[in-house]
């Protein structure tokens, strides 16, 4: 055996260390003071692991809610990748009053999965950005595969998207990488809640528009229209692809279990989106209507940037090309 090879044999061999606590951003004064958010990252193309610090920092300074962050994390070093299937933390559910998720096909272990599927079950309220339509890929025999994107367990039709969010994965709409979204106020809503403060096309985003047709029970918020370019003036592509327009932003109740809960989607929310201050509203204000603070949404709530953020543009990546050596609490400084 060669030096390098038993070295790599000698590191392969070390145990998992011990995660880290999970990082959490206590609340400054704001309606959601008293309130636990969790937030979940775990995509490998949108980079939500710079988006949810962002949203975290929001909510904590910007409206006093509690936030702990979690993220995939690499067992032997503690730091951040999201092509590892491993969310430390996940006990922190236990007493959340809200779960926002950005993750993508994750296929966790069964005791990481539990945690989802208890707080579902339950009817606790949830907030899913983009890919968390598609926030699961568990198959086969296992547990918990009744959350996974394909499922066809009875009663969880499409998995966790479809009977939570309301929308699974379903395909691209918009070109990919080279269209945007433009968010239209659903005809009807202009007065609710949870898009107080935001004009009609003010929401933006580089993502591409998603195939969506979620059901019948679910609030249409915001249309997505296709954009030419990824330039928030850009004009609107002419033709189908915009008529009709594609639902980004819904609001539903779900139940899988024994009681019903609150959720809100949207399918937008890349961390470039969030550079958008009315697409930052839209979550802020999801995450409010979902925890039940409703009427306590502001009439223009305060999204202010937190500190410098500076997203890159989204793209599938090599494992080590994924924030290389940052823990979340690196992260979250």
């Amino acid at each position: 055996m060669t030096r390098l090879a038993a070295l790599a044999a000698l590191f392969a061999a070390l145990p998992a260390r011990a995660a880290d606590p999970p990082v959490v951003l206590d609340g400054k004064d704001g309606p959601g003071k008293g309130r636990h958010v969790v937030l979940v990252s775990g995509d490998q193309e949108y980079r939500s692991e710079e988006a949810i610090p962002q949203l975290a920092k929001i909510l904590a300074t910007r409206h006093g809610f509690k936030c702990t962050v979690l993220f995939t994390t690499d067992p032997k070093t503690g730091t951040v990748n999201p092509t590892i299937n491993n969310v430390p933390g996940l006990e922190a559910l236990k007493t959340a009053d809200l779960l926002v998720i950005f993750t993508r096909f994750l296929d966790l272990p069964d005791d990481q999965m539990k945690a989802f599927a208890d707080y579902v079950e339950a009817g606790n309220p949830v907030v899913g950005l983009r890919t968390s339509t598609h926030a699961f890929n568990v198959g086969g025999k296992k547990e918990y595969a009744r959350l996974g994107n394909g499922s066809g367990v009875k009663g969880w039709e499409g998995g966790f998207g479809r009977q939570v969010l309301g929308e699974k994965w379903v395909n691209h709409h918009g070109a990919h990488g080279k269209e945007g979204t433009r968010g239209r106020l659903a005809k009807g809503q202009e007065d609710n809640p949870i898009l107080r403060g935001i004009k009609d096309g003010e929401i933006f985003g580089t993502t591409d528009v998603y195939t969506a047709n979620p059901p019948s029970d679910s609030t249409i918020l915001v249309l997505g229209e296709v954009t030419e370019t990824l330039k928030p003036d850009s004009k609107a592509v002419a033709g189908k692809k915009n008529e009709p327009m594609m639902p980004v932003a819904w609001a539903r109740t779900y139940q899988v279990g024994g009681r019903p809960g609150r959720a809100f989607c949207t399918t937008m929310g890349a961390s470039q989106d969030l550079e958008y201050e009315a697409t930052r509203r839209l979550v802020v204000n999801g995450c409010y209507w979902a925890v039940g603070l409703g009427e306590k949404i502001p009439e223009k709530s305060d999204v202010t940037l937190v500190g410098e953020y500076k997203p890159t543009p989204f793209r599938f990546r090599k494992s080590e090309e994924w924030q290389p050596g940052k823990t979340p609490a690196e992260l979250l400084k």
